[in-house]
């Protein structure tokens, strides 16, 4: 997904946020502690990433990686269970008394070409919609799985300094957005301690050490569907023989962007994407069938309901006026806002300014939220408040370049997207480490 839009408001962070913070630990001496900690265990997190980089795997594929992670939980000491919600790895490590704490970090990468030129580019291919496909970490899910195995070296290694139990778990198919449902499903808050609140991180395009906070609703809400219109096939030369789909798919495709122009307040956000049409096999043959695949993004509930409301109303409409019978509409999955815990960012705000100065970003409940969308929400939904994170992963002076020659940063999803993997797994480390050890948490109830 593109992570854009945390940035927001400026950076507010400090004094504004203090009201939200709880009583910590000397955090600069916690840090200075983690610090050395990564600078000993920093190599071994880099091979990790560069493997799982090398040999990415679809979502719910990831055997290779999920046995990699459950190996590094165990190592750390973590009671590990796997397969749970298909390919997800689940790590419990209990140290005395106090809160349950999730912490996740997502593996599944996209089927995609990757065209970054790295020494360790991934060459993986792998089936995907029943088609033989290339395979690319295009979204930084490789640095997630590293810093996940960070935070639990962290945690195993500094258990003087928190208490309570955290449970780590590696979720598959973010992409899609089925994984974090598959985990509940599979029992994820009943067969293991129930979390009390959680963190996640998840690597962009921001300048590598910056950590972005947005308080609040903090991504969109997505719905992806398969719309399939029928027709009956014939001869190219025999049109009115024939029912053609295509042109009943074309006008759908233009029909629906109304839906954003016309029916949507122009204030509110909404994205409808297009983003595949599967048809026909020769140019002079007309098929009898023709798959659109949609996908919806919204902020809020109204627009979420128009979005798709209207786009079963436009296929069907399409249909219609092509003749032909209605069109097959396939929910492929979705998920919610994803809402950070106001008191939690608040809170982890103020504990890590000090620890990254001007590049600790806030972002108020009245900014914007991001975009992009997370299934990271299914967690949140189900009762864990959360705050997660935006780890900036590009090089400054990288980016200053793209920026002097005119061209935007790869974001997440570009074959082109290559985070600086040392920044984004250290400051993610960092950042939910510190934050446990720091005592953030929700508002008492």
């Amino acid at each position: 997904m593109a992570k854009r839009g945390l940035l927001g408001a400026a950076s507010l962070v400090l004094s504004l946020m203090a009201t939200g913070a709880q009583a910590a630990p000397d955090i600069a001496a916690a840090d200075a502690r983690l610090s050395a900690l990564l600078d000993k265990n920093y190599p071994a997190l880099e091979a990790i990433y560069k493997d799982l980089h090398l040999h990415p795997e679809l979502g719910m594929q990831e055997v290779r990686t999920a046995g990699i992670l459950a190996q590094q939980l165990r190592k750390a000491g973590f009671t590990v269970t796997e397969k749970v919600g298909g390919t997800g790895v689940v790590g419990v490590l209990k140290n005395g008394d106090g809160p349950t704490i999730l912490v996740r970090a997502d593996m599944d990468a996209l089927p995609l070409e990757e065209k970054t030129g790295l020494p360790w580019a991934s060459k993986a291919r792998a089936t995907y919609e029943g088609k033989d496909v290339p395979v690319m970490h295009a979204c930084g899910h490789d640095t997630h799985v590293a810093y996940l195995v960070g935070v639990a070296q962290a945690l195993s290694a500094m258990r003087d300094s928190w208490s309570g139990t955290v449970v780590l778990i590696g979720q598959p198919a973010e992409e899609p957005l089925k994984g974090a449902r598959a985990m509940l499903d599979d029992g994820l808050l009943t067969r293991f301690p129930k979390p009390d609140f959680g963190f996640a991180a998840h690597v962009s395009n921001l300048p590598a050490g910056v950590v972005a906070i947005k308080a609040g609703p903090s991504s969109s809400a997505s719905d992806s569907y398969s719309v399939t219109f029928h027709g009956r096939g014939g001869h190219g030369s025999m049109p009115a023989a024939t029912i053609d789909p295509i042109p009943i798919a074309a006008r759908f495709v233009t029909d629906a962007q109304v839906l954003i122009s016309r029916e949507k307040d122009p204030a509110a956000f909404g994205v409808l994407t297009i983003g595949a049409i599967h048809a026909g096999s020769a140019p002079n043959i007309i098929p009898d069938s023709a798959e659109v695949k949609v996908n919806l993004r919204s902020q809020a509930p109204d627009v979420r309901e128009l979005l798709r409301g209207g786009t079963a109303r436009a296929a069907k409409a399409a249909a219609m006026m092509g003749n032909a019978p209605e069109p097959t509409i396939t929910y492929l999955g979705g998920t919610g806002v994803l809402m950070n815990d106001e008191t939690m960012a608040a809170s982890a705000a103020s504990l890590l300014g000090p620890v990254f100065g001007k590049g600790l970003v806030f972002a108020p409940a009245a900014g914007a939220p991001m975009s992009g969308s997370e299934d990271y929400s299914e967690f949140v939904d189900a009762g864990v408040p959360s705050v997660f994170f935006g780890i900036g992963g590009y090089d400054p002076a990288v980016l200053a370049d793209l920026k002097a020659k005119g061209e935007p940063a790869p974001t997440n999803h570009s074959p082109f997207f290559a985070p600086k993997a040392e920044p984004a797994i250290r400051n993610a480390v960092r950042a939910i480490t510190l934050s446990i050890i720091g005592g953030v948490r929700p508002a008492a109830k």
